[in-house]
């Protein structure tokens, strides 16, 4: 692996340069093992410690088949489903694998096996292609989506979320982004932006594409000038890509967040609207299994007092069971919830009498087709959105990275090093970066 840091730290080295360069036979990766995953058994969610599932083991590397490339991990990040795959829910990932395995894709077979590399991000570099792979070469700067599909049913060819082998890399296959090398088709890559360091590249792929197709594309939202859109967790992982997103795109960002240092922070993207749930003490259930409509109203009415009487015309809805009900409620008449994730929970409960008498809308929607993963990325490129990075970890305390996550002690996005020797490398635009520099290291520290 030394050659390889070796090769992408240098200057001055080109595409031969990485050609050359022999690939291990083996590499690190964060798995989680097949003979473990009923060991949070009767557990509840909040008990369940990815600390204890994660372990850093050697593995074979794959050999990229057609339309497909070994990428040297410089970086990574975690997502939700790092979170899900490591306590096992709703589901043990490997029943996944296994379907991935019987279908008639050649290469399919070998996701199929008893330990799963994890990982939905990455910023890196190409090292080898399969055959058919012409758009990029070895010593390529990459970061990757986590859209893996096939196309070979009409159905994904308006929008390729909708093919019905839709998969997410990393979560739904194997040899994810936290590793030290990981196996993508070659259309999951995209450039890498050129002002950002690894950890930072590798930060905003899943959630910056998710947030895009949610709010601002033909299959979400879109959003439009002056619209009003509450988004939920606006310091988050996802919600500070949305909150950025909106203040861009000229919409009326209503963020709410827990706490105050996550209320100057959405405050430092541009939102003026701020809830801190924290402070004002809203409760959407009695109990495990009753509503408080009172309390949906009290939110109501808070929104409205921000907005000068206007009720939500967007709402972006990833906590799920716990705020569900009061989402429907309070978007306005006529308007659209769009969710997706579940975060707090996947039964959602809702009054329907304020969904069909008011002409409102549930639209669901997941990552991002190709179109607006390239989209979302080239706003990153420009300087337009700003990765939400708050804290850096080493690829060997991915465990403790994730436990984070899951108790949710982070704003932002969590970042992992995996190749990377430390942080700050990867920057080739020093200008770029300096004009846009508060911006970038806004949640830096914000752990």
């Amino acid at each position: 692996m030394q050659d390889i840091i070796s090769a992408v730290l240098a200057e001055d080295a080109v595409a031969a340069d990485f050609a050359a360069l022999s690939v291990p036979e083996s590499y690190r990766g964060a798995v989680i093992l097949k003979e473990e995953s009923e060991m949070f058994e009767g557990m509840a969610t909040k008990d369940k410690d990815p600390q204890k599932s994660l372990h850093i083991r050697e593995v074979p590397t794959p050999e990229p088949g057609p339309g497909e490339a070994v990428i040297a991990v410089m970086a990574s990040a975690i997502n939700y489903n790092t979170v899900w795959s490591a306590i096992f829910e709703p589901l043990p990932t490997f029943g996944f694998l296994e379907r991935y395995a019987r279908t008639d894709d050649p290469g399919a077979a070998r996701h199929d096996q008893p330990y799963h590399v994890l990982g939905s991000d990455l910023a890196g570099v190409v090292l080898r292609t399969g055959p058919g792979v012409r758009h990029w070469k070895p010593g390529d700067r990459v970061v990757a989506h986590c859209l893996s599909i096939e196309l070979r049913s009409p159905d994904g060819h308006d929008d390729s979320m909708l093919d019905p082998e839709q998969r997410i890399w990393g979560f739904e296959t194997n040899f994810g982004g936290l590793a030290e090398l990981s196996l993508v088709k070659a259309n999951q890559l995209m450039p890498m932006p050129a002002h950002l360091t690894w950890e930072e590249a590798a930060s905003s792929g899943l959630v910056n594409s998710t947030a895009y197709r949610q709010l601002v594309s033909r299959n979400g939202a879109q959003m439009k000038q002056g619209d009003v859109t509450l988004i939920w967790g606006a310091a988050g992982g996802l919600g500070s890509y949305a909150t950025q997103l909106a203040v861009n795109g000229g919409s009326i960002p209503v963020c709410v967040v827990s706490g105050q240092r996550k209320a100057e922070l959405v405050r430092s993207m541009g939102a003026e609207l701020v809830i801190d749930r924290a402070e004002e003490g809203y409760r959407f259930w009695k109990d495990a299994s009753t509503p408080d409509p009172k309390e949906w109203k009290r939110f109501g009415a808070r929104i409205r007092d921000l907005t000068g009487g206007d009720d939500p015309d967007i709402v972006l809805e990833h906590p799920g069971r716990e705020t569900f009900g009061a989402s429907v409620f309070v978007a306005r008449r006529g308007g659209t919830i769009v969710t997706c994730a579940s975060t707090s929970g996947y039964r959602h409960e809702y009054d329907n009498r304020y969904l069909w008498m008011a002409l409102k809308r549930i639209i669901g929607t997941h990552f991002a087709n190709y179109r607006e993963a390239w989209a979302a990325n080239r706003l990153i490129e420009k300087g337009m959105v700003h990765p939400t990075l708050s804290k850096v970890y080493p690829l060997t305390a991915v465990g403790t990275a994730t436990q984070d996550v899951h108790r949710n002690r982070h704003s932002g996005k969590v970042g992992v090093l995996c190749l990377a020797p430390e942080e700050g490398l990867g920057v080739r635009d020093p200008e770029l970066r300096e004009r846009h520099l508060p911006s970038i290291n806004r949640f830096r520290g914000q752990d």
